[in-house]
């Protein structure tokens, strides 16, 4: 693996498990693909380095058990913001935590 390439999976993966942040948030920060860093994520973290490679695996794991919560979230939001309720800040960040808190035994049960 390149130099370059093997800097970009360590520091993707580290910024994932710092941050609880999902996929996309990740791709956006560094500016590529979803595909790359979920390739980064799953498959080449492995070969670099094992102990990240589980830190990792665990917050992606988390995201996909409360993806369909963030869903559900927005979809509710969309249809306040029609009727003219707008949602206070953090409203939804609180909404998830406290919906995703049922899927954390969930979540430990995915492997990559």
């Amino acid at each position: 693996m390149n130099g370059y390439l093997v800097k970009r999976v360590i520091e993707i993966a580290e910024y994932i498990v710092e941050n609880n942040c999902t996929v996309r948030e990740a791709a956006k920060a560094y500016g590529v693909s979803k595909s790359t860093v979920h390739k980064d994520c799953s498959e080449r973290v492995y070969e670099l380095d094992r102990e990240l490679y589980k830190k990792v695996s665990k917050v992606l794991a988390r995201n996909l058990a409360e993806r369909h919560l963030r869903g559900g979230l927005a979809t509710k939001q969309r249809f306040e913001r029609k009727r003219g309720r707008v949602a206070r800040p953090g409203e939804t960040a609180v909404a998830a935590e406290l919906l995703a808190a049922q899927y954390t035994d969930t979540a430990e049960t995915y492997r990559f």
